[in-house]
């Protein structure tokens, strides 16, 4: 086309035409070549123009062309469209905004039917909401899914846990296993930033094992099992979670070990060793003392027997001086 047009041009200059002609002659013929590349480019999405049109979806044949040069794919976007204008949701969703949260990275497919299951359940979420929610890396259709139809979340989950229960001591000693059943809603408010499941999972755990060890004996666990609920409902455990709690159900109790018995008889037998290692100490000490007064003993004997040693010396010493009489002697 480019070279018809060139050697078009060549034959108004070689006949003498006019520069304004030779002008109009040119843009005709870009024209003819942009409307000819148009009309080829549109060939290709003809049928998805009918099926909108026929659908009142409103997306003219330019802007179909206009997406395959921006490199999207326009049945998605034909499809999201018609899906929004049967539902009623024309005006809130636009050409333009699927188009560009589709070169986000964004699934608007997935959007657009959150949006309506969340329409059929008179849920507020709107299309900047949603696509935010999307583009966060969440699913947007299930967690409208889960603000319709509860979701139930085992606590421990025997999936992200290696222990089967959640272990508590009551005031009286004695341990309980408990499983509870967690049934939660969706909070679409707080989605957005919210903390996950495992985050309700770790508190309502923290808040079953603190409730049990709350209670003055484990009987009245067993009595009433709803008591550790409520008064962990009480606690308001889903804040700045993604979630709602709807209710708490504990799904079995059981009752573990004595540990304050085991715990009693521990310090009893370390009570024990403590007094034995104090009486070893206080009989060493006599063993030693005992065995002190002996040396003493032994080293006064010393001074006896040296002290009648010096008894004759000392006779001796008193007669060879005269100091001593027969009679004094006898």
């Amino acid at each position: 086309m480019a070279y018809a047009l060139h050697l078009l041009i060549l034959a108004q200059v070689g006949r003498g035409a006019s520069f304004s002609e030779i002008l109009m002659t040119s843009l005709t013929g870009i024209f003819l070549l942009i409307l000819i590349l148009f009309l080829i480019m549109f060939a290709s999405v003809a049928s998805l123009w009918f099926r909108a049109m026929v659908s009142k979806a409103r997306i003219g044949p330019f802007q179909l062309v206009v997406m395959k040069l921006k490199r999207i794919d326009p049945r998605i976007i034909v499809d999201s469209r018609i899906n929004a204008v049967q539902a009623g949701l024309s005006n809130e969703i636009t050409t333009a905004a699927m188009e560009s949260h589709m070169l986000a990275g964004g699934h608007v497919p997935q959007v657009v039917r959150a949006m309506i299951v969340a329409q059929r359940a008179q849920i507020p979420l709107d299309w900047d909401t949603a696509s935010a929610i999307d583009l966060a890396g969440r699913n947007v259709l299930e967690a409208v899914q889960t603000s319709v139809r509860t979701k139930v979340i085992d606590c421990p989950d025997p999936k992200r846990s290696m222990r089967p229960t959640l272990d508590g001591i009551a005031r009286d000693g004695i341990q309980l296993k408990a499983r509870a059943r967690v049934t939660v809603r969706t909070n679409i408010s707080q989605l957005i930033g919210g903390a996950t499941e495992e985050t309700v999972i770790a508190r309502v755990g923290e808040g079953i094992v603190s409730a049990i060890g709350s209670c003055e004996t484990h009987k009245d666990v067993l009595k009433n099992p709803m008591l550790i609920a409520r008064t962990v409902l009480g606690k308001g455990l889903d804040s700045q979670t993604a979630y709602e709690i709807v209710s708490i159900d504990i799904a079995d109790i059981d009752v573990g070990d004595n540990v304050g018995a085991r715990l009693q008889e521990d310090q009893a037998e370390a009570d024990k060793r403590i007094a034995r290692a104090h009486a070893e100490e206080r009989r060493a000490a006599a063993v030693a003392e005992e065995q002190e007064m002996k040396a003493l003993t032994q080293e006064n004997q010393a001074l006896v027997v040296l002290s009648e040693s010096e008894v004759p010396k000392a006779l001796a010493e008193a007669y060879r001086r005269g100091n001593l009489r027969a009679g004094t002697a006898g």
